[in-house]
Parts: C-alpha cells; sequence; structure tokens
C-alpha cells in the first residue's frame, strides 16, 4: 500500500473567548490544530494532527504540504522507514534539525500514518503497539544520540519480559488508567470558578488537580491556598508555570508555596534549560519538577534524565516527530525509571496520548506508580473517538486507530478563517 495524497487543514477553536488554556505565558490561547488526513492507493484514511495555540497554526500547515512529496507514493508497510524519510532529509535538517515547525509537521504526519496502520489492523493504537516484539518496537526507534545512555539491545532487555503483558491489558480494558485534571487550574478563571471546579474534580474522582502560577507570586499563593482549602490535605496539587520564571525566580516562587505541599512544578524555566532544571530539582527537595510538553526532541529528554534534572516525564504526543520519537522517549523513561505522566488538554491531545500512556503500562514499563495522564475536559466532542474518563480514570479505547480524526462537521465548523465559527 503507497500514499496516495496528503490533504492539510487549519483548524482553530476560539478557546481566548472564555480563557479556556489561559496560563501566564500563554494569556489567550486559541486551540489549533494542522490538521492532515494521509489516503492510500485503496481510498483508506489516515488522520494526525499537530497542536498549536492560534497565530503561527497556518505555517505548521504550510510545512506539511512541503513534507507531502517525501511521502506521496511511498509505501506504508515500514512506519520506521516512513518516520526516518521525514526526519533524516538532508536538506529539511538543516531547519531544525529535529525541532521547530517541520518537525511538529514530520510529527503531524507520522502520526497520520499510524492512525492508518492501526484501523488496517482493526485494533486502538495502544493495543496495536503492546502486540509488537521487542524487535519490531526497537526498529521503529532512531536511535542517533541516544546510545551512550540506551542502546538497541538495553531496550530490547527493557522489553522482554512479556509474561505479564496479557494480564496489563486485561486489567486496563477493566480499570482504565488514572488521570488528573488541570479544568479547575486555568489562570483566567475567578476564584469562585476555582472553587467550583476543585469540588467538582474531588467529587469526580481525580486523586490530582493541577494549578497554573507564574503571573504574580502573591496570586499564585492566594489560589493556591484556596484551592487547598476545597479539596482537603489528601487530594495532590500539581503547578504549572509554563516557563515562565527564570531559575531563581522559580526557586523563590516554589519556597513560597511549599507550605501548602504542592505534587510537582511543571515547566518552572525554560524548556531547553537543562542544568537550570538541574538546579531547581536540588534547590526545591522534596517537590518534584516535571517538564516534556515543549520538549523539542528525544534527545534534550536523554539529556533531562541524564542530569537527573526531572521527577516526571511529561511527553506529548503532537510535540515530538509523533509515534516513533515518543517510543524512544518512552524506552528512555523506563530505563532511568522514571514514571511518565503525559501532557495532554489542548485539542485532541487527551484523545491521543492516552494510547501512549496505555501501550506503556501494557509492554514497557508495567507500573501505574505515580502516573497519570492529563485531562482537560473540553473540544472531545469534535473527535470521532472521544476520550472518556469516569471515576478519575481514563477508560480504555477500543475504536480502531490513534484516535486522532475529527468530525468532518468539526473541520467544516472550525475551518480557519473560512469556517462558520470564525464568521
Amino acid at each position: 500500500m503507497r500514499v496516495a495524497t496528503i490533504t492539510s487543514s487549519d483548524i482553530r477553536f476560539p478557546t481566548s473567548r472564555l480563557l479556556d488554556g489561559s496560563d501566564a505565558m500563554n494569556p489567550d490561547p486559541d486551540y489549533s490544530a494542522a490538521y492532515v488526513v494521509l489516503r492510500a492507493d485503496d481510498g483508506s484514511e489516515g488522520h494526525g494532527f499537530t497542536f498549536t495555540i492560534g497565530r503561527g497554526n497556518e505555517v505548521c500547515r504550510a510545512a506539511i504540504d512541503a513534507l507531502a512529496p517525501l511521502v506521496v507514493g511511498q509505501p506504508l508497510d515500514d512506519l520506521g522507514e516512513f518516520y526516518r524519510r521525514l526526519t533524516h532529509d538532508s536538506q529539511i535538517r538543516w531547519l531544525g534539525p529535529e525541532k521547530g515547525v517541520m518537525h511538529l509537521a514530520a510529527g503531524a504526519l507520522v502520526n497520520a500514518a499510524w492512525d492508518w496502520r492501526a484501523k488496517q489492523a482493526g485494533l486502538p493504537l495502544w493495543e496495536l503497539l503492546a502486540s509488537l516484539s521487542p524487535d519490531e518496537i526497537v526498529d521503529h526507534v532512531d536511535w542517533r544520540y541516544l546510545t551512550d545512555t540506551l542502546t538497541p539491545s538495553g531496550a530490547r532487555d527493557l522489553l522482554s519480559d512479556s509474561s505479564g503483558r496479557a494480564g496489563r491489558i486485561a486489567e486496563l480494558k477493566s480499570f482504565g488508567y488514572p488521570a488528573y485534571t488541570t479544568s479547575a487550574g486555568w489562570l483566567g478563571y475567578s476564584d469562585d470558578k476555582i472553587k467550583r471546579l476543585a469540588r467538582e474534580a474531588v467529587d469526580a474522582g481525580f486523586p490530582m488537580i493541577k494549578l497554573k502560577v507564574g503571573a504574580d507570586l502573591d496570586d499564585d499563593i492566594r489560589r493556591f491556598a484556596l484551592a487547598r482549602s476545597v479539596v482537603g490535605p489528601d487530594i495532590r496539587i500539581a503547578v504549572d508555570a509554563n516557563q515562565r520564571w527564570d531559575v531563581p525566580d522559580a526557586i523563590t516562587g516554589m519556597a513560597a508555596l511549599a507550605k501548602y505541599d504542592p505534587w510537582w512544578i511543571e515547566e518552572p524555566t525554560s524548556p531547553d534549560d537543562i542544568l537550570g532544571h538541574a538546579v531547581i530539582r536540588q534547590a526545591i527537595d522534596p517537590i518534584r519538577v516535571a517538564t516534556g510538553e515543549h520538549i523539542a526532541n528525544r534527545v534534550v529528554f536523554k539529556q533531562l534524565l541524564q542530569a537527573d534534572a526531572i521527577d516526571f516525564v511529561q511527553l506529548d504526543a503532537c510535540r515530538v516527530a509523533g509515534v516513533n520519537e515518543n517510543l524512544a522517549i518512552l524506552l528512555l523513561a523506563a530505563a532511568y525509571r522514571k514514571p511518565v505522566c503525559p501532557h495532554a488538554g489542548g485539542v485532541g491531545l487527551c484523545e491521543a496520548v492516552r494510547h501512549l500512556s496505555f501501550f506503556d503500562y501494557a509492554a514497557v514499563s508495567g507500573s501505574l506508580e505515580d502516573r497519570a495522564v492529563e485531562w482537560v475536559d473540553h473540544l472531545h466532542e469534535h473527535f470521532v473517538d472521544p476520550a472518556v474518563v469516569a471515576g478519575g480514570r481514563y477508560l480504555a479505547p477500543s475504536v480502531p486507530g490513534f484516535s486522532t480524526q475529527m468530525r468532518a462537521e468539526s473541520l467544516a465548523r472550525y475551518a480557519y478563517p473560512e469556517g462558520s465559527a470564525w464568521q
């Protein structure tokens, strides 16, 4: 089977109108997707996207179109080669390498190809991945720049114990995967809205909520105290600075919040500042450090782990170059025994990233300790296979594919700028 056509779209949702998604660095996001449909020569389709927050989404779409000639007419039988064709191109690499808009576009195309493959197999992506042998998983990873910390042989050893895989798959289908919610914590929300949503989160069974911080420390302290008074001492509260702080600011800010028992500080400073994360982590211990949603590639994740700079790995289904690169990140996290707590929210990120965490438990880490996938309760209705959380846990996806396909009516309504939502 070969790729016949690639069709891209600029899809944007006006979430800034209600300040959904607002944080210290991004006060007015319009959650968006540079969306792609890959059609094989028999008419079958795979759907994928990369996530943005509005302006610049058209640039990601243009990058997808620029990459299309690398895959149109090419076979779909080897998705390791499909991934490498997009990320190894000698001229495109000059624009990165393996970072920036071209890398995001590659991720959209790679995710579309995996959506296609899972649909062809008649399986949700996480089950398809869990059915692969250790050799097959390793062969889908680009091992350049990683072998000083993890080799293909070492990765096979991590994956070789398959004795409990069937039981873990059955457990996931019965009980789902732990979730935490950010829905109560957006920076633009009023105190009354924070209190109401925090109570609702606890009542819904979430063991953890997350608050945005970083715009004003006095306000951060007040909002955290408010949330803690609502949820009590037993619910974990994480905080997220969305890169707003310099290293000294992060240390000062977390010292001020420490009395309210924060579970982690997420993105305390620039995602590229590996040594800065290490300094923060040492200074604020025992508060934990999490980061990942803006990490450009597997190499930066490797260095964060080498430097012992983070406690939680927050991979993103649409930030790096799609499924293949996220397989590498999952293997690195397992090698360093760090829990993976993916970034989600956005538009479609909950739908997609749950597959990676389900696969991680079934076939890689085999652990649920201190692990949870972020949940934000909006925009799910625009997807053919929307994510569902019940009792504070993601239910296992069962529809074949990567859950990345949007409904046709949503694609038409929210196309930018011509869709009716933008008129």
